[in-house]
């Protein structure tokens, strides 16, 4: 199904064609006049050097050829050379429900196949999930359901950090607490061993040497280490799961670095043959520094000189695993800016080595920290950095004790609906602004029920839900749009027409706070028209069935919305 944009193009390019001007002139945007035009296009003004005329005559010869059409209301040259253009009412009306009816909901699919793999999530084992880890879990789920909604396929890998230093600092304390005779691992032992053999290796350099040699014998499929690893690895990641289950982040594979170890090999084999290692006291590196680099970029070291593999070796082998094991388009790596030289290195390796096409595209899509409300990273009260469990435990609380005075549910399902309305909170409140921004945690601005918040927006779905309980099912069902009676109810109508727009525009710029903006200006234009309509006591038949039409269509572009950024709606608030 074409975007209205794309079938107004199609217009307004013939025009410019038969006018004898270029076809790239003919490009329709939605207007950012709104109180003037639907759509305008803005062609004339780019036209107007290369042709020598003035925008008003152009867009005025372009605009002469657009007479009768089943979409265009009304077609208006404005200065300096804007063509303005405003759809029939009918078309607008048939154009929605046939989204209402289309499988994709109006989002144009991807015309060939395309697999990109997101790299999301980032965990260690031996270490519970932290707020730092937050957003990369949720930006990542997001970019990968706009990804989906698009008819592309998204393949989501979770990175288990589970085969560097941190494995042998927890491995070297085990061994020093209890020899051989390690107890049954638990998380909550792994942690509360990590930070103090973190501690510890800052303090002993006896013990971090001694680490170091731990993990380049784990690498090399010691016996003595490797059934303690496993277990750490099969434990931490049940624990993870938990965690992110509830924040309704989920993944295709949860392959760790120590995957990508069968690679290495064939890596080394690779970088040998294409003369891209050098030595470096000792150690193995690859020279990635470009002319135009405006930062020293530093050799990526593969081979560290004590023989374990450095700490992109991995990264770069994982890229090699993937394009094995997959056909892949790109490869998105959802990851804070603190790891931009790291990639930066990665890639260039990667692409020196020849390891994937030159067609397959790596980014790096760096976010910033979470921050309090004071601008500064986000911690605890007694100054440490709060686990991803406490937070949402945190955040639940809140949401339930606003809850309390709600007697329609038992409280099982009173605290199933809090801990729904925290998620949303949580998740609507860092996408709403683009990534690349800090996020500031602000508990009172993300739960607060009016504005950009996630709880603005399940209350809207709960709003709508209240009024389709009161309306027979069979009724439902059977009502459809009948015309348009009010300027809020075409700017309604409006606003779901170009949600496609929306979708498209989210995965092309790979921005979930596009998809964000669309959601509230859905919702709030919904709100406009329910507070200035009767909706179930409007006596015309005709007008009441339109009216529980809209809600309905209004409703289920809501929660696609809502589920492309993995938020769950609640019925009752």
């Amino acid at each position: 199904m074409k975007l209205l944009t794309e079938l107004l193009t199609d217009i307004m390019t013939e025009a410019f064609v038969q006018c004898g001007y270029d076809r790239k002139y003919g490009q329709v945007v939605i207007s950012d006049r709104l109180d003037l035009c639907q759509f305008q296009c803005n062609g004339a003004l780019s036209g107007a050097k290369q042709y020598k005329k003035s925008p008003m005559l152009i867009a005025s010869d372009a605009a002469g050829k657009i007479k009768e059409n089943e979409m265009i209301h009304k077609v208006e040259v404005a200065p300096p050379g804007f063509i303005n253009i405003t759809l029939k009412d009918e078309y607008l009306l048939n154009f929605v429900e046939s989204i209402n009816h289309d499988p994709f909901m109006g989002i144009p699919q991807a015309e060939q196949a395309e697999t990109i793999l997101l790299d999301y999530g980032n965990p260690n084992v031996a270490k519970p999930l932290h707020v730092g880890h937050l957003r990369s879990a949720i930006i990542g789920e997001a970019l990968k359901r706009i990804i989906r909604a698009t008819g592309r396929t998204a393949i989501g890998d979770v990175h288990l950090g589970d085969w560097g230093l941190p494995i042998g600092l927890v491995l070297a304390e085990l061994e020093d607490r209890y020899g051989k005779n390690i107890p049954p691992l638990t998380s909550q032992l792994l942690n509360e061993i990590y930070p103090f053999a973190s501690a510890k290796s800052k303090r002993d350099k006896a013990f971090l040497k001694r680490a170091r040699s731990i993990t380049a014998r784990l690498q090399k499929g010691d016996p003595a280490y490797a059934g303690t690893w496993r277990r750490m690895v099969d434990i931490s990641v049940e624990d993870i799961k938990r965690t992110f289950d509830r924040l309704g982040v989920s993944f295709d594979y949860w392959y760790g670095e120590s995957n990508s170890s069968a690679y290495l090999p064939a890596l080394l084999e690779i970088l040998n043959e294409k003369q891209l290692l050098t030595d470096s006291e000792g150690a193995k590196v690859v020279e990635v520094a470009e002319a135009t680099d405006e930062a020293p970029v530093p050799p990526t070291i593969v081979v560290k000189s004590n023989g374990s593999e450095g700490y992109a070796t991995t990264d770069i082998a994982t890229i090699y695993q993937r394009q094995k094991n997959f056909t892949l388009g790109e490869i998105w790596y959802v990851v804070d800016f603190r790891q931009h030289l790291h990639f930066t290195q990665v890639f260039r390796t990667a692409r020196k080595a020849e390891l994937i096409p030159k067609t397959t595209k790596l980014e790096h899509l760096c976010f910033g920290t979470v921050n309090g409300k004071d601008g500064k990273p986000f911690k605890t009260r007694d100054g440490g950095v709060m686990q991803l469990s406490d937070l949402l435990d945190t955040v639940t609380a809140c949401a339930l004790e606003r809850m309390k005075d709600v007697d329609m549910m038992d409280e099982v399902t009173k605290y199933e609906s809090a801990e729904k309305i925290a998620i949303a909170a949580i998740k609507f409140g860092d996408l709403i602004n683009h990534y690349s921004k800090d996020c500031i945690f602000d508990i009172d601005k993300f739960m607060a029920s009016e504005g950009k918040t996630g709880v603005y927006l399940l209350y809207t779905v709960a709003r709508i839900n209240s009024i389709l309980r009161k309306v027979d099912e069979a009724d439902l069902n059977s009502c459809s749009l009948q015309g348009i009676y009010s300027d809020t109810e075409r700017e309604l109508l409006l606003k779901l027409a170009l949600c496609g727009n929306a979708f498209i525009g989210a995965y092309e710029e790979k921005s979930p706070n596009i998809l964000c903006e669309n959601a509230y200006q859905l919702a709030a234009a919904f709100s406009k028209f329910y507070h200035e309509t009767h909706i179930l006591h409007e006596p015309d038949g005709m007008k009441r069935e339109s009216y529980l039409a809209l809600c309905v269509i209004t409703k289920e572009q809501l929660l696609k919305h809502l589920n492309t950024l993995g938020i769950e709606p609640v019925e009752v608030m």
